[in-house]
């Protein structure tokens, strides 16, 4: 008689844990919008990011090598990245929102690695300063280019369309598997692996569903 309510909540914890993951899928190449020359830098399939019930979170492309350079900044979580350095390129088939908020119009933006300043005028509201900027495709159309941080700021509010960029938070990663699984704030991180162009493997996880706490 005591065994059931403890099989029935071995149940229920398995299925919510069930239900903290996503699934991941290989597709083909990048959007037909981008610019060749961005084409040309991103690996020739991208990953598909999938909830339980179906619905596409997003589709991303990652860069074939991102450049490198080791930071001295103390508290990053990716010191190896260069800031403005193209990452990679992601597209939504429908309208979402950034870390912060924001409405994001659906269509394909790239991946800018920067830093959130540490003067108190924060891109959002994150425990890390290391931050993924949208760019709208067609406005980046050089992948080696190097902004200005105000450069590229100005840069992704066009994706914002609001006096903030728009920012995807990156976040600490738990391993080198592609996955996509909620975290304990209810945002879904997508855990991959960057490839640099010193020939070393960067894990790397980025929060592509969910916003800061308010």
């Amino acid at each position: 008689m005591r065994k059931a309510p403890l099989i029935a909540l071995v149940m229920t914890f398995s299925l919510a844990c069930v239900a903290q993951t996503g699934g991941v899928e290989s597709i083909g190449t990048p959007p037909e919008s981008l610019a060749a020359a961005v084409s040309q830098i991103l690996e020739a399939h991208g990953t598909r990011l999938k909830l339980a019930d179906g619905g596409v979170i997003c589709d991303i492309w990652l860069r074939k090598s991102v450049p490198a350079q080791t930071k001295k900044t103390e508290g990053l979580l990716y010191p190896e990245l260069s800031e403005s350095s193209l990452v990679g390129v992601i597209s939504f088939q429908q309208a979402t929102m950034d870390f912060r908020g924001q409405p994001i119009a659906a269509g394909a933006y790239t991946l800018r690695y920067e830093l959130m300043p540490d003067d108190g005028n924060h891109l959002g509201v994150a425990p890390d300063r290391d931050f993924l900027l949208l760019v709208p495709a067609g406005l980046d159309t050089d992948p080696n280019a190097a902004f200005k941080f105000d450069e590229l700021v100005q840069m992704s509010r066009k994706a914002s369309k609001s006096n903030h960029p728009a920012p995807l938070s990156l976040a600490q990663t738990s391993g080198s598997a592609t996955s996509l699984a909620k975290d304990a704030e209810e945002h879904w991180v997508f855990s991959s692996v960057l490839k640099l162009d010193s020939g070393k493997d960067l894990a790397f996880a980025l929060i592509v569903k969910g916003t800061a706490a308010q």
